[in-house]
């Protein structure tokens, strides 16, 4: 069952080359803990949006935009830079948003910064926020841990019951 290792021996030669055991049956049911790994996939570019492109509709990815055209409709991303001559009218939601043009809409982002040349007409939901001098703001600005979940407008959940009154049964 075990042999002695033969680290300091000489090479081996080709009759002693090992060959594979076989497979039980025992052996060749997954194990629940090991889960082979694929190999790291290199992170891909971020998507460009050019300055003479204009979107009419909702843009959704797990990677990076960087958007220099306009875009009419809602933006989820990991990374979302808006470009000076950009132009968005809708609801922005990544993890790191840095503005540099103009967004109409609310703004969610784990990490917001408005640059000197942002314009924003819309509430700001952040974990962290940064405001140079000379961004144009017009809007709430609200902190909230988890800025990137649904659960609401304020982020917090609704007691139960909330909204429906008491009516004494009769």
């Amino acid at each position: 069952m075990f042999s002695k290792s033969k680290i300091n021996e000489p090479g081996p030669k080709a009759d002693d080359a090992p060959k594979p055991a076989p497979m039980s049956d025992a052996s060749r049911s997954p194990n629940p803990e090991f889960k082979p790994s694929a190999p790291p996939k290199a992170k891909p570019p971020a998507s460009v949006l050019s300055s003479d492109l204009h979107i009419t509709g909702n843009l959704r990815t797990t990677g990076d935009i960087n958007v220099e055209g306009t875009v009419e409709g809602d933006i989820r991303a990991h990374l979302l830079t808006i470009g000076e001559s950009a132009t968005i009218k809708g609801e922005v939601v990544a993890d790191d948003v840095v503005i540099n043009g103009r967004i109409v809409g609310r703004v969610r982002g784990l990490k917001v910064r408005l640059t000197a040349t942002a314009r924003v007409e819309g509430d700001i939901i952040h974990k962290t926020i940064a405001i140079e001098s000379g961004a144009h703001f017009e809007g709430s600005v609200q902190r909230q841990d988890d800025p990137l979940s649904t659960r609401g407008k304020t982020g917090a959940p609704k007691p139960a019951g909330a909204g429906t009154p008491d009516v004494p049964a009769s």
